[in-house]
């Protein structure tokens, strides 16, 4: 079994004190299992030289990181991945801010993350780079004359080709994906949209179902959504319930039903627009007044970002509002958190959780939609209400479907999920959680590998496969 070589933004570093994300839970145990390398940025900003790379060496896998300029950070990270592929990938073009010195400093890091990954990269090492930040990192490795298996898994939303057009510069950086044996999405939607920009904005012929012929060589296409430990998370949460924490949360409830919505600070989320949606729905629902509580835990994050800075004022407007309007002294409407907690403690307040508010205006996967399906009781589950944007609507297909636009519509939706009769309860969450047990987060990296490695690198070698979809 070939070493794997894990690149992205971040490294999660073991004992680093951050909690795991998401990623990290996904590939950590392919790497134990294979043995290998995670290559990345360290988080660390210098305004000098950043140092050479540094190692930690844990379970079999070396963790390497290094740092960034204070200038190749403002350009790389804040500059053109946040403020330009991050809006116009979730299809905000309205957002984007484009400059040429911005996407100079994105090309020139991921030439500095290639520099660096030739010092530890061996000839026959499978490497798997992940996400926006990484685009041009193939090709700048085909450049250095690598002739690796090379795939590259986008986590978020890939708009239709009529947007990537929009970006400035596009036919210089999407084209290079060219450059990976296998490109992986979340969704059809996502990879069907690439497929189009390939065959019309490139003119590259389809081989097969899901491979171009790109210069001497083939790229594949495949459909990959991410799951989450399903099992283990439901057993996480039956005990978190217990925890002295969620019994005091509660308890200050005074047996209220509670609403949770667990989100990033961030404009995809669609937090200010779910705002309003819980303002009309307590407009329209009186019957409902001091008897509901929407528990929203919202970290902030990019806060160097001005939009962000915005986005959260915004947001505590919002809330304000909502709370001064329809409060009373004994109950608040809205509980607005902008502290993190841990996984075990938001294990817990799903499985408390009468419904989920999972709304975001466009997501590549969200695995809060599916973390709170695989914590429920089966014999008295909660309610998902979940944005048809959001790409775990197309396995949660069970869930209450919204349109976030529609403050009225996810109005009504709320009413009807905490109204739900618990046999109809019953039902919708066992078809989520059967889907969710089938595309079990244990397997989707390997998933991913087996299909990697199977890819041919010729185009004479090339051969149809199947479209990944976990189902």
């Amino acid at each position: 079994m070939a070493r794997l070589v894990v690149v992205s933004n971040r490294v999660g570093v073991p004992d680093s004190g951050a909690r795991a994300g998401g990623l990290e839970v996904s590939i950590r145990p392919a790497l134990r299992k294979r043995g290998g390398v995670w290559f990345g940025w360290s988080g660390r900003v210098a305004d000098g030289d950043p140092g050479p790379a540094k190692t930690v060496e844990r379970d079999n896998v070396s963790y390497v990181t290094i740092g960034l300029r204070k200038d190749d950070y403002e350009e790389f990270y804040n500059g053109f991945a946040n403020r330009v592929l991050w809006p116009i990938l979730h299809y905000r073009l309205d957002l984007a801010e484009f400059t040429r010195r911005d996407l100079s400093g994105y090309f020139r890091v991921n030439e500095f993350f290639a520099s660096n990954l030739e010092a530890v990269l061996k000839p026959d090492d499978v490497v798997w780079v992940h996400d926006y930040h990484l685009i041009p990192l193939a090709k700048t490795l085909r450049e250095r004359g690598h002739k690796n298996k090379i795939g590259f898994f986008i986590h978020i939303p890939l708009p239709p080709p009529e947007m990537l057009t929009a970006l400035p510069n596009h036919e210089r950086l999407i084209p290079s994906l060219g450059h990976y044996d296998l490109v992986g999405f979340q969704t059809e939607t996502d990879a069907n949209n690439f497929s189009r920009y390939l065959a019309n904005e490139c003119g590259l012929k389809r081989v097969g179902e899901d491979s171009f012929t790109f210069d001497d060589r083939v790229v594949r296409i495949g459909v990959f959504p991410v799951g989450v430990e399903t099992e283990a998370f439901a057993r996480l949460a039956r005990r978190a319930i217990e925890s002295a924490f969620v019994r005091e949360v509660l308890e200050s409830l005074s047996g209220r039903a509670m609403i949770i919505g667990v989100d990033r600070l961030d404009y995809s989320k669609g937090i200010p627009e779910r705002m309003n949606a819980f303002e009309r729905f307590l407009t329209i629902s009186p019957e409902w007044h001091g008897n509901v509580t929407y528990l929203q835990i919202t970290p902030h994050s990019r806060t160097g970002i001005p939009e962000y800075t915005d986005l959260g004022r915004m947001v505590g407007e919002a809330v304000g509002r909502i709370n001064g309007t329809f409060g009373a002294a004994s109950w608040t409407p809205v509980r607005y958190i902008n502290k993190a907690h841990s996984r075990t403690a938001l294990a817990g307040l799903y499985r408390a959780a009468r419904a989920a508010l999972v709304t975001p205006l466009r997501d590549g996967m969200n695995l809060v939609a599916k973390e709170f399906v695989a914590s429920q009781n089966p014999d008295d589950p909660g309610v998902l209400i979940l944005s048809r944007f959001a790409g775990a609507a197309r396995e949660c297909t069970a869930a209450l479907l919204v349109n976030p636009y529609d403050h009225e519509g996810v109005a009504i939706a709320i009413n009807r999920g905490l109204s739900m009769s618990q046999d109809e309860r019953r039902q919708r969450h066992a078809v989520n959680y059967k889907v969710l047990t089938e595309n079990d987060l244990t397997h989707w990296a390997e998933r991913f590998l087996g299909a990697l490695e199977q890819t041919p690198g010729a185009a004479s070698a090339a051969a149809p496969i199947r479209v990944v979809t976990g189902r």
